[in-house]
């Protein structure tokens, strides 16, 4: 019963939701069967929860009917998705407000249709927003004005100009954005047809009538920053509207716009472009202060990683000693202790702080195979700082033991290797012979696959 669609479902509630499912299964609006609330009960009190141990629970006295518990169940699951429904709609104030006209207008109440209409246009005027829903929302009302006026007074002039406008403008951001999504997927298959339309969706944009609309001059200059990288003045032109922009889209579009400035920056670090540690750090950094790069209030363990890999390289050790600290508890449970313990021993080896370090990789269990070989990576580091040489060994013989044991596949399996291989040359090296220091050199830096080939190299000199 655990692997249902139903108690997953259940199990995705906050403690706070399951409050208020609670009270929504209470509503005879939308509930009258106090079975379904009995269900709800039972399989939130239980982890691990079985059939048997449900029908117990609903029909004591009854023999077991599996058709009979399975329907019960679906008409819990349903009743759980009305609620997501409705939980989602009441978020939307302007949305909700918008539909209230509708329905006065729909009653041919013209008197309370107007005041509603009037009070919602008042308010999208005066809030900060203009990303696509707000030019929908507008439009929408817009429309729905439009629907009132030609059935009360069909000779009125009306504004279908403005109407047409907005709905030019919401489609425009959208498509661009959805453009822009398209480009960021490298090797996304683009048919003739699509290259047609989105050629003539940007030449339309950049018409002085629509580029300067924030939700669509802020897609023209990621578009162009994703077509030409190498034109960084497009990057620059990006990040400066995106900054400025906290008020004019969505936590959810705002999310998107800074991991599609994100990742151009760690691409360009990718391509050896190393001022972009400070790009990408900034853009972390702000996309953190107003909770942006966080989706309900989480934050991914990669973003995690990244933040804190960045912030090393540029040597910003006690900001990112508070990061570290700050937003532990923000990472998703499961990765919590892992996460924190493996970056706190990033910044501990930073500062050549080694019995820490070998305290935070011991102690800790790292499940995720890619997190425990790049905890693994770190001790080797740190073995060979310390000079501990037949310790280093056994761990290179186990890690090496780990990768083919774990079956890491392609890129990974690749640099893992390489990094267990050149360190053990690097163990047995003769210093004395210059040339076969020179030649361990000249592979290192013709290895195609190698993340640790700037500190390999380090120890050469």
């Amino acid at each position: 019963m655990q692997n249902s669609h139903l108690f997953q479902l259940v199990n995705s509630f906050s403690s706070v939701e399951m409050r208020d499912v609670r009270k929504f299964l209470d509503s005879p609006f939308y509930n009258t069967r106090q079975d379904l609330v009995q269900l709800f009960d039972f399989l939130v009190q239980k982890t691990e929860p079985s059939k048997t141990e449900a029908w117990q629970h609903l029909q004591p006295d009854q023999p077991f009917n599996d058709q009979k518990l399975r329907l019960l169940m679906s008409y819990l699951h349903r009743l759980l998705e009305q609620y997501i429904s409705v939980k989602e709609l009441s978020a939307d104030d302007y949305r909700n407000r918008l539909h209230l006209a509708i329905g006065y207008r729909k009653r041919g109440m013209s008197s309370a249709f107007e005041r509603s209409r009037l009070a919602l246009e008042k308010s999208l005027v005066e809030q900060p927003m203009q990303d696509a829903n707000f030019y929908q929302t507008r439009y929408q009302l817009r429309w729905e004005q439009y629907h009132t006026a030609t059935a009360d007074n069909p000779s009125e002039k009306l504004p279908l100009v403005e109407i047409a406008s907005d709905f030019d403008q919401f489609y425009l951001s959208t498509r661009l954005r959805l453009i822009c999504l398209a480009a960021a997927q490298m090797g996304v298959y683009q048919a003739e047809s699509q290259l047609v339309v989105e050629a003539e969706i940007l030449s339309m944009a950049q018409k002085s009538a629509w580029s300067e609309v924030p939700a669509v001059a802020i897609y023209l200059h990621c578009y162009r920053m994703l077509k030409s990288p190498e034109e960084e003045t497009h990057f620059r032109n990006f990040k400066k509207l995106l900054l400025g922009s906290s008020d004019l889209f969505g936590s959810e579009e705002l999310r998107g716009l800074y991991l599609l400035a994100i990742n151009y920056a760690i691409k360009r670090l990718n391509e050896g472009q190393k001022s972009y540690f400070r790009e990408g750090f900034d853009l972390y950094k702000s996309g953190l202060a107003t909770g942006h790069i966080l989706e309900n209030g989480v934050l991914s363990r990669f973003t995690y990683h990244n933040v804190v890999a960045m912030g090393l390289q540029l040597g910003e050790l006690d900001w990112v000693n508070f990061f570290i600290h700050e937003y532990k508890n923000t990472l998703e449970r499961s990765y919590r202790e892992s996460s924190f313990s493996f970056n706190l021993a990033r910044l501990e080896y930073t500062r050549r702080r080694f019995d820490a370090v070998l305290e935070l990789l011991q102690k800790a269990n790292y499940r995720d195979p890619l997190l425990n070989l790049a905890a693994k990576t770190l001790l080797l580091k740190t073995w060979y700082e310390l000079g501990e040489h037949d310790l280093l060994q056994s761990h290179l013989d186990a890690m090496r033991n780990y990768i083919r044991r774990k079956r890491v596949i392609g890129y990974h399996r690749t640099n893992y290797l390489n990094i267990v291989r050149f360190a053990d040359k690097l163990l047995k090296i003769n210093w004395m012979n210059e040339k076969e220091v020179e030649g361990l050199r000249a592979s290192l830096k013709e290895e195609e696959v190698l993340t640790e080939r700037e500190w390999l190299l380090g120890q050469l000199e």
